[in-house]
C-alpha cells in the first residue's frame, strides 16, 4: 500500500462470538478496523448473558462505523444464571432495546445502505429462527425427528433454554417472523441488490456436512431456501454451524463467518480466524471455485 493511503472501507462479517469464554472475549477485545469507516455485521450468538451481550456489542459500536446485529438463538436463552430473565418475544425485544441503546442496527431497524465497494447494497438482517424442517434422514415430522436426535444425544440446549413466549412453540415463532420478514424484503428497494444476514443458513446445504446430522434440526427453516434468489442477494451471512467456509448456492456467495468455540478453532492449524470480508467481495471469491 502506497505511503499515506488509507485503507477502503470494507462490509465485515462475524458471528458465534461466545465472548462468555476468556480466549473469545479475548480477541473481540482485540478487534480493530482497518479502516474508520469499515462495517461490521454480527451474525448471532455474541453470548448468552445480557451484560455479556452489551459489552461485546458496546465494544464494536465504538470501532466501527455501523455495527448491524441479528440475533443468534444463545442470546434467546434465559440462562438461569443470567441476571435478566426475559423470555421468548420480550428477551427480543429487550435485546433490540439494548441495541439501539449502542447505535447497533437491528432486524427492526429500517435496512441501511452499503455505499462502499461492491455497493450499492441493502444490507439486511434476519431473525426467522427455525421450525424442525431440516429434519434428520429418515424421519417425515417433528417428533420422529426429535426422537431421533434424543436417541443419538444429539439434542440442542434451546429446547431447554429458549421459550417461544407468547407463541406456542418454536416453529409457531419462525412462521410468524419469515412472515413478517418477507414482507419487509418485498418492500425494499427492489433495484438494488441485498446483502442477507442470518445466523442461521437460509437453505438447507450447509448442514450436509454436519458431524451429527440430527442437530439440522435446529439449523432453519425450508421456508427461506429461495430466499437468496428471490430478493437478489449479492451474498449471504450466516454463523451457528461453526463450520466458517465459503460456499455457492445458485450462483450467489454463502459466507459461514463463525468464530466458535475456543476447543473448535484452537484445533485449527491457523488458530482463530477474524471477520470475513463480504464487500468488495474478495477476488478470490468474486467467481464460483
Amino acid at each position: 500500500m502506497p505511503s499515506g493511503r488509507m485503507p477502503a472501507p470494507r462490509l465485515l462479517a462475524f458471528s458465534d462470538l461466545h465472548v462468555g469464554f476468556p480466549e473469545n472475549r479475548k480477541i473481540v477485545e482485540q478487534l480493530r478496523p482497518e479502516s474508520a469507516a469499515d462495517w461490521l455485521l454480527v451474525a448471532g450468538d455474541v453470548a448468552e448473558r445480557f451484560a455479556d451481550i452489551e459489552w461485546a456489542l458496546r465494544v464494536l459500536s465504538e470501532r466501527f462505523a455501523t455495527v448491524v446485529w441479528a440475533p443468534g438463538n444463545h442470546e434467546l436463552w434465559t440462562h438461569p444464571r443470567d441476571k435478566v430473565q426475559l423470555r421468548g418475544g420480550e428477551r427480543y425485544a429487550g435485546l433490540v432495546r439494548l441495541c439501539r441503546s449502542l447505535g447497533v442496527l437491528t432486524p427492526e431497524d429500517p435496512y441501511p445502505v452499503w455505499d462502499g465497494a461492491g455497493g450499492p447494497a441493502t444490507v439486511a438482517p434476519l431473525f426467522v429462527l427455525y421450525d424442525y424442517t431440516f429434519r434428520p434422514p429418515g424421519t417425515s415430522d417433528k417428533a420422529q425427528g426429535l426422537a431421533a436426535a434424543y436417541a443419538a444425544g444429539v439434542v440442542c440446549s434451546d429446547e431447554l433454554l429458549l421459550h417461544p413466549d407468547p407463541y406456542p412453540s418454536r416453529e409457531d415463532w419462525c412462521r410468524a417472523r419469515v412472515e413478517l420478514t418477507r414482507r419487509r424484503l418485498e418492500a425494499r428497494e427492489p433495484a438494488l441488490p441485498v446483502v442477507l444476514v442470518n445466523h442461521f443458513p437460509l437453505v438447507r446445504e450447509p448442514t450436509r456436512v454436519l458431524r451429527y446430522p440430527e442437530f439440522a434440526q435446529w439449523c432453519g427453516t425450508e421456508r427461506t431456501a429461495d430466499w437468496h434468489v428471490r430478493f437478489n442477494a449479492v451474498a449471504v451471512v450466516y454463523g451457528h454451524l461453526h463450520i466458517p467456509r465459503t460456499t455457492w448456492h445458485d450462483g450467489v456467495r454463502f459466507e459461514e463467518v463463525s468464530l466458535g468455540y475456543p476447543r473448535e478453532w484452537q484445533a485449527r492449524r491457523r488458530g482463530p480466524l477474524g471477520p470475513r470480508q463480504i464487500l468488495p467481495a474478495p477476488v478470490t471469491q468474486v467467481t464460483r471455485g
